[in-house]
């Protein structure tokens, strides 16, 4: 017979103040931590890709001027344009490039924006193309 058989049969002792735990939170002690906080964040930002920026060439900023001048010059016909921007990442180097399709109220040289119906504000010097219906084919 060894020193603890005689409390082997005894109850559990209850203790005044606290409340007994419920399976889950007994497990709950036990769950696993993150020992190393912000890792998996981390890591999720390191495996996100970006694009490198690409400047227009002379002759594609040359008709993309041409573009501009003629969207300025049908701007009382509200023409639909869709613009392709490239938006600098704000945590790594690179970017991505971004598609939009919108009415254009007006042209801001000044300020270098394209100011669309909704509010949307694209800056011009990211514009890398432009599309829309009254472009001559040729452009």
């Amino acid at each position: 017979m060894s020193r603890y058989d005689d409390m082997l049969d005894l109850p559990r002792p209850a203790m005044p103040r606290a409340k007994p735990l419920t399976g889950a939170e007994r497990a709950a002690q036990f769950s696993p931590f993150a020992a190393l906080s912000g890792y998996e964040a981390a890591i999720r930002e390191a495996a996100r890709l970006t694009e490198p920026a690409v400047e227009l060439a002379e002759d594609g900023a040359a008709a993309l001027d041409e573009k501009l001048r003629l969207l300025v010059d049908n701007l009382v016909r509200r023409p639909l344009v869709t613009v392709t921007w490239f938006e600098p990442d704000a945590k790594k180097e690179g970017g991505a490039f971004r598609v939009f399709t919108g009415r254009l109220r007006r042209v801001d040289r000044a300020g270098g924006l394209l100011l669309f119906e909704g509010g949307r504000r694209l800056p011009l010097a990211a514009v890398r193309g432009l599309e829309s219906e009254i472009f001559p084919e040729f452009l």
